[in-house]
């Protein structure tokens, strides 16, 4: 089987997290999100990981310069050899020009970029749904995962409440940093011809399926 390295995008609330476990473990390469690189990496205590612990703990931004060299470190470990799903990076046109640099002096090529593309009015309904249990922090989603209880609990009975981070104002916040960032890198990708936009919409096992069909056949072409 021929390399699978791959960028997932995807806006808050686009499903990029259920999708890129199971794609991970079809083709058999890492699920590597920013998250966790920084977190490998300030536990293995790695130079560039003690860098990236001094800007989080002050509650800084990660500088670039930081973020790409983890990633770098990443992608350089064996179990990435056959490959690697990259979510949460790159985010910027920067890190993209830096990722295109990494994989260049590493002689592997990006497989496809794939766009899990949902309408803004979609994303936000879904980021604004979470409901949580005052009592025993029970969780619900007011369209996908309701309680048999409606505002109570289904578990003790108690109080369902709305976290402040799940509010309409905090979400649209959200998408709107996504979207000035996301922007020029889906135009560079775009321009390279390595961009699959996978319609969102569409129930969770079909676009599984979708980006299953997709990646396969990339992988046959390239085999």
């Amino acid at each position: 089987m021929s390399e699978m390295n791959i960028i997932l995008l995807g806006a808050p609330g686009a499903g990029k997290g259920t999708q890129a476990a199971v794609l991970c473990k079809e083709f058999g390469v890492p699920h590597i999100s920013t998250g966790d690189m920084f977190r490998q990496a300030v536990q293995a205590q790695t130079p560039l990981g003690l860098s990236a612990k001094s800007f989080m703990d002050s509650g800084a931004l990660v500088p670039d310069h930081v973020t790409i060299g983890i990633v770098a470190d990443r992608l350089a470990a064996d179990d990435a050899a056959r490959g690697f799903l990259l979510d949460g990076f790159p985010r910027t046109l920067t890190q993209a020009e830096a990722l295109d640099d990494v994989l260049c002096r590493r002689k592997k090529e990006l497989t496809a970029v794939l766009n899990i593309d949902v309408p803004e009015d979609e994303l936000i309904r879904r980021l604004t749904g979470r409901q949580v249990c005052k009592v025993c922090g029970a969780t619900y989603h007011r369209v996908f995962h309701p309680s048999p209880q409606g505002e109570r609990c289904g578990v003790c009975g108690g109080a369902l409440y709305q976290r402040v981070d799940d509010s309409e104002a905090t979400a649209r916040s959200r998408l709107l940093v996504y979207s000035r960032q996301t922007t020029p890198l889906i135009a560079h990708y775009t321009q390279r011809g390595l961009l699959k936009n996978i319609d969102g919409l569409l129930p969770i096992d079909v676009v599984t399926e979708k980006l299953r069909e997709l990646l396969a056949g990339m992988n046959s072409r390239g085999a």
